[in-house]
């Protein structure tokens, strides 16, 4: 974890960082919290919860052609396995408050962990298309509990330095799925059966239960004074804007995740090598996942560094759409950057956006939400114009004017313009009313 600690030591080059006994004491603490002293352990359980997130999705494109074989999917009703969890992460994500509520942040992560767990134990025995849609559905809501219910975990226990952690959490899911793309094809072959492949990932879904449970009250109780913001954020158009913006760019990294092997399988490619290609492509976004959130982290303006690695996606898709062999890394790893990159400078854009902890995590839960949906789409969408084209060209093409138009969009996401947009007090950074939060966006 050399580069955890790399990273954490740039984002504070004056404080000394003490480490704080998260597994021996409960934590306590409001908004104004500070984290001077910092709770190291915490985060080494958040990123081995992080890697968790993705393999689901990942081991499966790499296998497809095994899965297809066996079950006579199509390609339309492949594209459910990655469909349906992506679509469970945004439906989930809408009532991440709700079940913050009820239920709080140290059960629902768990719960959460052990969705994923039985959902991948499960694939070890399955033959038929029913039963592997239904676990990729039991999975994705998994994932969907963790992720909504994570940003608010982050934002209280470091607040001084979310752009950092948060990048660090998020290279921890795109090196999941990194993990996911290679190490699937080579369990399959391993055990000479594919059902190894994906049920493989159900011990680290263990693993990460336990040790979360090791942790004590992540988060206090719900009954304090954050209000609660998620029953109004469906009038807030700026809410709204921001889960179009995450699920278009989401968009992009399904279709690759559906897609990408597929794509230079039909080029001649082998499973190892083309589940190679979607490894290197998460590599990547592990790397930007750091890089630009720390570059990020002495502004508030995060809207350069998305356009920067929009540009990347830009010029990766261009690459694909040239259908070159030769290009295929260069192409794979540019656009691997650009995805790993805004898909953490979302997250944190959506945390900028409210002061209190509790409010920000529901705000990016409600993101989270439409943007998951929306990004479900994007698998569908794309196998579809490969069956009725033949060629997945025409939907790199969509993907590539879609990355066109969230250009301009960025340019809305002013730092100044927060306050108007969410319809807080200067001092407080909470929602004052109903009418304010639904203030123009």
């Amino acid at each position: 974890m050399y580069w955890c600690k790399t990273a954490l030591l740039a984002e504070k080059s004056t404080d000394s960082v003490m480490l704080g006994n998260v597994f021996d004491s409960r934590i306590g603490g409001g908004a104004e919290r500070t984290d001077k002293t910092f709770d190291l352990r915490l985060l080494m359980v958040l990123l081995v919860v992080g890697l968790n997130l993705r393999p689901l999705l990942t081991s499966i494109s790499p296998l497809l052609s095994d899965i297809k074989a066996a079950t006579g999917m199509s390609f339309e009703v492949a594209s459910m396995l990655t469909v349906l969890p992506v679509l469970a992460m945004g439906i989930v994500a809408l009532a991440g408050a709700r079940i913050n509520r009820l239920i709080g942040d140290r059960h629902g992560i768990a719960l959460g962990l052990l969705a994923i767990g039985m959902a991948c134990a499960g694939r070890f025995f399955v033959d038929s298309t029913v039963p592997m849609i239904l676990s990729a559905g039991l999975a994705g809501t998994g994932v969907a509990l963790i992720q909504a219910l994570m940003p608010g975990v982050i934002k209280h226990h470091y607040p001084t330095r979310i752009p950092v952690t948060m990048g660090l959490y998020s290279a921890a899911i795109m090196g999941g799925g990194g993990l996911g793309a290679v190490l699937s094809p080579s369990s399959a072959q391993w055990f000479h059966d594919w059902h190894a492949g994906l049920g493989i990932w159900a011990l680290p879904a263990v693993f990460a239960l336990l040790l979360w449970m090791m942790v004590r009250n992540p988060m206090p109780s719900s009954t304090d004074d954050a209000p609660a913001v998620a029953r109004f954020l469906h009038k807030n158009k700026r809410a709204w804007l921001l889960g179009i913006y995450f699920g278009l760019i989401n968009g992009g990294y399904t279709s690759m995740v559906a897609w990408l092997p597929a794509f230079y399988m039909q080029r001649g490619m082998t499973n190892q090598q083309s589940g190679s290609l979607l490894g290197l492509m998460t590599a990547m976004q592990v790397a930007a996942a750091v890089l630009l959130p720390t570059l990020a982290r002495r502004g508030v303006d995060r809207r350069p560094w998305l356009a920067f690695g929009l540009l990347a996606q830009l010029i990766g898709f261009m690459g694909l759409i040239a259908g070159s062999e030769q290009l295929a890394v260069l192409s794979v790893s540019v656009l691997g950057f650009g995805l790993g990159g805004t898909f953490s400078l979302c997250l944190i854009l959506a945390l900028d956006h409210l002061q209190n902890p509790r409010s920000a995590g529901e705000l990016t839960a409600f993101m989270q939400g439409i943007g998951f949906i929306i990004a479900a789409l994007a698998p569908f969408l794309t196998g579809w114009i490969r069956d009725m084209t033949g060629s997945f060209l025409f939907a790199w093409q969509m993907l590539a004017c879609t990355v066109f138009v969230l250009l301009g969009v960025t340019a809305f996401f002013k730092p100044q313009g927060y306050a108007r947009a969410m319809g807080y007090g200067p001092s407080d950074g909470l929602p004052i009313s109903p009418t304010a939060l639904t203030s123009q966006g």
